[in-house]
């Protein structure tokens, strides 16, 4: 689950516990950022990674790893320093929930995700009869993982994790994904060309660390093999399912929803681990955005990262089992709201306000489309400032004289607008 192609610039603190880390967005992210064309992502020569290599075949042999596999294994594999670097840095970067949603769940994801969800909407549902975990939450999982499927990860798994256990940051848990990674090639489950994935080693449509896709993948599709990495991603879809299942998810209960919050409501008590009754919710004014009255689904927890006066959701039960396939609460509040929207529902019925800038969400798009019009590529108009919008600021005040910083600002916009 590490987006660093649009979702893993944007990791969001944590260790995701499916996928190894948090999707970052590098440019949600989904797929692992990093390709296989990318010189830092190729294999490069490293006596020291090629001394950890010949010590580690002796303790995957005592593991039941057969030298027949270890071969085949790491033949063409080797030390990757991209890697090294993204695992380095995923941490540096962190997202507003406002950001998040724009760049893993925004209008342009959800035209994607659409027509490939109702291709598979038959196998949703059989797969949600089966688990009782609700099909739309299975699919954006899917969608905020890979892009449904369209951006499933290059960067070959032996090579990934071997370089991430040697270069001991988190060595023990990544050698515990090499010697996975090498019991599955082994079980004949894939091939060492087939499985790649992210830069941390998550494979196939829902982004899976090979220590839980062996334990938790499973054959829904009934023909012997447990098969997350091809076209089809029914085996991929059913196996989150599982995961989800068995980590306590509630049939038939939602995730949570978004509601709006009374005016001089106590944000003091929001959190997702401030839980109270619904009726103490109710009685406190939170109603749902939408109108009616709030489901009763146990004791839930109020999430309003913008204040009383912006987007605010009630989460249930359900949302805690999200989290254990990534523990950031943005991870998992896109999730729900990538699910609700799958579903028919609509975008949120509050806005964020704007943001440190100054600026709200449509003035920083307009910033983005204004620099691109005046010649310096800020990117997709996403309302994000990431990197690329900060280096397209950068040459725009060079080439005007103004103070070069980089920074969004309302003044900065005032002098785009003027041409």
């Amino acid at each position: 689950m590490e987006h660093l192609t649009r979702r893993t610039a944007m990791a969001l603190g944590g260790a995701a516990l499916v996928t190894g880390c948090v999707p970052a967005l590098g440019g949600s992210g989904s797929g692992g950022g990093g390709t296989a064309g990318d010189p830092a992502f190729r294999p490069q020569p490293n006596a020291d990674y090629d001394a950890w290599v010949a010590a580690f075949r002796s303790r995957a042999m005592a593991q039941g790893i057969t030298q027949a596999t270890l071969d085949r294994g790491f033949r063409g594999q080797g030390f990757l320093p991209g890697v090294v670097e993204r695992d380095r840095n995923q941490t540096e970067f962190r997202r507003s929930t406002e950001d998040y949603l724009a760049l893993v769940a925004s209008e342009d994801d959800l035209a994607t995700g659409r027509p490939r969800v109702a291709a598979e909407r038959g196998t949703l549902a059989a797969i949600e009869a089966e688990s009782g975990v609700d099909a739309d939450v299975i699919a954006a999982i899917w969608g905020l993982e890979t892009r449904f499927g369209t951006r499933l990860g290059e960067i070959p798994v032996i090579s990934a994790t071997s370089t991430l256990a040697w270069e001991g940051r988190r060595g023990r848990f990544f050698e515990a994904q090499l010697i996975a990674a090498l019991r599955i090639i082994q079980a004949g489950d894939t091939t060492t060309d087939r499985m790649v994935g992210s830069w941390a080693g998550a494979m196939g449509h829902t982004q899976l660390m090979p220590t839980v896709y062996e334990e938790y993948a499973v054959d829904f599709q009934g023909d012997g093999r447990r098969e997350i990495w091809g076209s089809d991603p029914t085996d991929a879809l059913a196996s989150t399912a599982e995961y989800l299942r068995r980590h306590g998810w509630r049939r038939g209960h939602p995730w949570g929803m978004e509601v709006h919050l009374p005016e001089g409501f106590d944000t003091s008590v929001t959190g997702r681990d401030t839980r109270r009754p619904v009726s103490a919710w109710a009685a406190a004014g939170v109603r749902p955005a939408r109108g009616g009255s709030l489901p009763d689904h146990g004791e839930a927890a109020i999430h309003a990262p913008g204040g009383a006066g912006g987007p605010a959701w009630i989460l249930y039960r359900n949302f805690n089992v999200i989290l254990r396939y990534n523990p950031s609460t943005n991870y998992g509040i896109g999730v729900g709201y990538m699910a609700d929207r799958l579903a028919g529902g609509g975008p949120l019925t509050r806005a964020f306000g704007p943001d440190e800038t100054g600026l709200t969400q449509a003035q920083r798009r307009e910033l983005q489309t204004l620099l691109t019009r005046r010649g310096f590529d800020a990117g997709t108009p996403d309302g994000v400032i990431g990197r690329g919008t900060e280096e397209a600021i950068r040459a725009y005040q060079a080439a005007r004289g103004l103070t070069v910083d980089g920074r969004a600002s309302q003044a900065l916009l005032r002098a785009l607008r003027q041409g």
